[in-house]
């Protein structure tokens, strides 16, 4: 049968001529439950412990971090909440790198890469990274472990939430990067591995 006789018969079956155009799209359905900040936080934490992370809510996130890192090198974003937290100025954290070939060599010998995230999905425990010149990929792809610093308000109860704030990320970033625990594998012998692909390690300091 050709392949114009087999759309003809498609056509026909669900109604259409063959130079009528196409309806309307559906509308999106998301589901966004109302989930208490209390409640996304437990959940955020549990999820990211569940992946073999760890994850810890505080007021004092200089400190968190600077317990976290001690003795330690570490790269920072040019994330401005990082600055505002006071991380960026920690002993051992460099931070305000532009050129691209420098912050490749930092992320390569840092112990740690400390991003901020513009969300965090609570249900699965999901850091999503929008790459920007303030968020570049290096720092949360690169160093052997990552971590992040989130407050509170960016913590959303799911990726329904997430696309009803942002239904077109391509418009805004050349690229969202959706990362949930460490980096890990299996391959072909389903022998689990971490950190092949992206740091073993992951902490999140979730902020008021």
């Amino acid at each position: 049968m050709s392949r114009e006789a087999i759309l003809h018969r498609i056509r026909t079956a669900i109604g259409r001529s063959a130079d009528q155009p196409p309806g309307a799209p559906p509308p999106v359905r998301l589901r966004v439950p109302e989930v208490e900040r209390e409640a996304r936080i437990r959940s955020m934490i549990a999820r990211v412990e569940a992946l073999a992370g760890q994850a810890q809510y505080t007021e004092d996130p200089r400190a968190a971090v600077a317990a976290i890192i001690e003795g330690k090198a570490a790269i920072a974003s040019n994330a401005p909440y990082l600055a505002e937290c006071g991380i960026t100025a920690l002993p051992g954290v460099r931070s305000g790198v532009t050129d691209r070939s420098e912050l490749r060599a930092l992320c390569a010998a840092a112990d740690f890469g400390i991003t901020s995230a513009d969300y965090a999905l609570a249900d699965t425990g999901t850091l999503v990274m929008l790459s920007s010149p303030q968020e570049a990929r290096l720092v949360s792809l690169l160093p052997p472990a990552h971590l992040a610093v989130v407050p509170s308000s960016r913590l959303l109860g799911s990726l329904d939430e997430l696309f009803s704030l942002l239904p077109r990320p391509a418009e805004q970033t050349s690229s969202m990067v959706l990362i949930t625990g460490p980096s890990r594998t299996a391959d072909i012998e389903q022998i689990l591995v971490r950190g092949v692909h992206g740091p073993g390690h992951i902490t999140v300091v979730i902020t008021p």
